[in-house]
């Protein structure tokens, strides 16, 4: 069943802090999470695949302290958004089952589903989800996602899916830079997920701000 009580994004650059990405580009998490608020960046993900659950929920919770009105959604970990109060989560195909995760968070979290294909994102129009994502758009050597690089061809044919009148959020992610943005937006994303890129020239709050000006948010 869809999800009833779907809102909008508040912006159109979602950040994700990588601890990994992070650590090779000397950040620590909540210092470089501090960055992109600084910047006005409004969603963030913390993304910490190999970290003790402890440091996940620390890193979680010294988020939440900093972000104020932003969303801050841990990615897969249902458990770490529970304990640390935030209930925002973002879900893999390979994850905790959305509709498990709707009902351990309720219908105020916000959950957000992977796809890399035309025919998960149909199915994925009929879970209780509060956005969808697709890619990896471009190539990236961020994480090994085992799918092929899908273009904005699928986000246009996800756009086309969705809808344009009261739609579901859709974002891209996967190898965007501060050039591809603006067509990726244009092709039909609600937003671009960016995580190397914003760390390139190691200036993360500036590289932010240049990503909301070309997308006409700064």
């Amino acid at each position: 069943m869809a999800h009833s009580s779907r809102r909008p994004l508040p912006s159109r650059l979602y950040a994700i802090v990588d601890a990994d990405v992070a650590a090779r580009a000397g950040w620590r998490v909540p210092d470089l999470a501090d960055a992109y608020l600084q910047a006005g960046v409004r969603i963030l993900q913390l993304r910490a695949k190999d970290a003790p659950a402890r440091d996940v929920l620390a890193w979680t919770e010294a988020l939440a302290r900093r972000a104020g009105e932003a969303w801050v959604i841990v990615n897969d970990r249902v458990d770490v958004a529970l304990v640390a109060g935030t209930r925002h989560v973002h879900l893999g195909q390979d994850d905790l089952p959305v509709d498990a995760a709707r009902a351990l968070l309720g219908p105020a979290a916000v959950i957000g589903l992977s796809t890399h294909s035309e025919a998960q994102v149909e199915a994925a129009c009929q879970l209780p989800i509060d956005y969808l994502a697709v890619g990896p758009v471009f190539g990236t050597q961020t994480k090994n996602t085992g799918y092929a690089p899908v273009g904005t061809a699928l986000v246009a044919a996800a756009r086309a899916r969705v809808g344009t009148s009261d739609p579901m959020p859709l974002v891209a992610i996967g190898g965007i830079t501060l050039a591809q943005a603006p067509a990726v937006v244009a092709a039909g994303a609600d937003a671009v997920v960016v995580i190397s890129d914003l760390l390139v020239d190691g200036a993360p709050e500036a590289r932010a701000r240049a990503f909301l000006r070309v997308l006409g948010e700064a």
